[in-house]
């Protein structure tokens, strides 16, 4: 893939203005999948029965209606509904006395029916808006112009070729496991407003819906995993002097399923720049999606982007309306749970954390592996310390995100490891490592790796004295009231013993030889 031209941020920001637009997939967590009474493979593994380290056989979790065979028919999953109208409210959206599904046709191998069940011109949700959080406190209003039901399509695997893609592919497999699992699909209006912090304010509105979505509990909203899938639309217009009319939107293109929130800043950067340095040398943006490639921090070509009219959207003729009463609206309403940014003034207070200490995990979008360290028997500082430090390094050395590590239970684990002695801060690290590694819990990683810290008496004492008998005026410091000397000692008795003496015990020997 040949390298695109890109103008230094700053002077594409001097020359354009950007304007973003989102479209968020939200897998549902329901039971059951939208139309059919086929497992839902998002809800298995949340339970446990598939997930990230299961095997779940292909083309198992379906049913005639998800593989569109004749005679089929869908019914629509009540619960989805409900979760739906849960989080239109959650964006502050008007619900619809009566929403309909249409049929979308476009051709794809894993599309069994040549077309998906969506929402077209009649969504369950629209008009609404969301504030998002940004990294020095500010918020910013996104606006929101739908949230609609549809059904997933299923899922292909390219087999040959180096990238995985289908270009190059010797082949493909088709998966419709996941073909009519339920989404909800947030479409925002054009975002303008964001200038310089447009890649910020794409960051900060994922994790926004992220949070909201995992507070409703109706999706795990992880993105690694695919329950949270996120498009995002870059497109750039001409300054315009002040006291002019804006100049039109530009072209967008639509960087298709990024998997990361950090990834979704990168990628809206990286498309205002590479899209400014064409436009600065007269040429023109082709609307297309793009694929975001994690390794090269680049975009490339994907498809031409087509219009609504391109789809030949039609009422789907199986399903009726969806005509919630006023009652259940109103239910569901009162169940809401508390907003974001209410619920993290209320976890600040309650961890009695200081502006920069809880921005600092806001910032690096842990809060929800924070509480629910906490939730799991940790104190607050301890699961900001090890979440914000050693795991966080561990993650971008690896590229990755801290949550997808390390779970807030094992996080919790190493605390208590460290709390009751087991394991001092140096062997709590080996013990985190090990836990990613898939070595085991925190307690195997312990037994199988021998880390626990060494409390004998007897081999601490040793060790002490013959630590003394090589910085024998190490003593006579601490005489003249220079206790800090003792850490010398507490090093070379550290060195001695790999890391693995206890720390505490062996300040208090030395400091007791220095008395007698």
């Amino acid at each position: 893939m040949a390298r695109a031209d890109l103008m230094d941020f700053d002077k594409a920001l001097e020359l354009f203005e950007p304007v973003l637009g989102f479209e968020v997939h939200v897998e549902l967590n329901t039971a059951t999948k939208m139309f059919s009474d086929a497992p839902n493979p998002a809800a298995a593994a949340v339970s446990g029965t598939a997930g990230d380290d299961a095997t779940v056989e292909p083309n198992t979790m379906i049913t005639p209606v998800d593989l569109g065979l004749p005679g089929s028919l869908p019914v629509v999953n009540d619960t989805a509904v409900r979760y739906s109208i849960s989080l239109g409210l959650a964006l502050g959206c008007s619900i619809a006395s009566s929403s309909r599904f249409a049929r979308k046709n476009y051709f794809y191998p894993d599309l069994a029916k040549d077309y998906q069940i969506s929402q077209y011109d009649e969504p369950i949700a629209f008009e609404g808006s969301v504030d998002v959080e940004l990294e020095d406190g500010t918020t910013f209003t996104v606006p929101i112009e739908r949230a609609h039901m549809e059904e997933d399509a299923g899922k292909l695997t390219h087999v040959g070729g180096a990238t995985g893609r289908i270009h190059g592919a010797e082949y493909s497999l088709v998966d419709y496991n996941r073909a009519g699992v339920p989404l909800v699909e947030i479409v925002t209006k054009p975002i303008v407003g964001a200038e310089g912090r447009a890649p910020e304010v794409a960051k900060a509105y994922v994790a926004t819906i992220r949070d909201i979505v995992r507070a409703l509990g109706i999706s795990e909203a992880r993105m690694e995993r695919g329950n949270l899938r996120c498009d995002a639309n870059v497109s750039l217009r001409p300054r315009t002097p002040e006291g002019q009319e804006p100049a039109p939107f530009g072209t967008r293109t639509e960087t298709k399923n990024v998997n990361s929130m950090r990834s979704v800043e990168r990628a809206v950067r990286y498309e205002i720049q590479r899209q400014a340095a064409i436009l600065a040398k007269g040429g023109t943006i082709t609307q297309e999606t793009r694929h975001w490639h994690e390794d090269s921090g680049e975009t490339s070509p994907g498809r031409p982007k087509s219009d609504a009219d391109d789809y030949r959207y039609f009422p789907e003729p199986d399903l009726l309306p969806i005509e919630p009463s006023a009652e259940l609206i109103e239910t569901l309403r009162k169940a809401l749970p508390e907003a974001p940014a209410a619920r993290r003034r209320r976890l600040q207070e309650s961890w009695g954390f200081t502006d920069l200490e809880f921005r600092d995990v806001n910032n690096a979008g842990l809060l929800v592996e924070v509480e629910e360290t906490v939730a799991a028997g940790a104190s607050p500082a301890a699961a900001r310390k090890w979440w914000t430090g050693e795991i966080s390094r561990l993650a971008n050395a690896q590229g990755a995100e801290a949550s997808t590590l390390i779970s807030p239970a094992a996080v919790a684990a190493v605390v208590e490891l460290v709390e009751t002695k087991v394991v001092n801060d140096k062997l709590a690290r080996q013990v985190i490592e090990g836990v990613i590694a898939g070595e085991g819990s925190p307690a195997e990683v312990v037994e199988s790796r021998g880390l626990k810290v060494v409390s004998d008496e007897g081999a601490l004492v040793a060790a002490v004295d013959a630590a003394l008998a090589d910085q024998p005026d190490v003593l006579e410091k601490i005489r003249e009231g220079k206790v800090q000397a003792a850490g010398a000692i507490i090093g070379a008795v550290m060195k001695a013993m790999g890391g693995q003496a206890d720390a505490g015990r062996v300040r208090e020997i030395v400091l007791e030889r220095a008395q007698g």
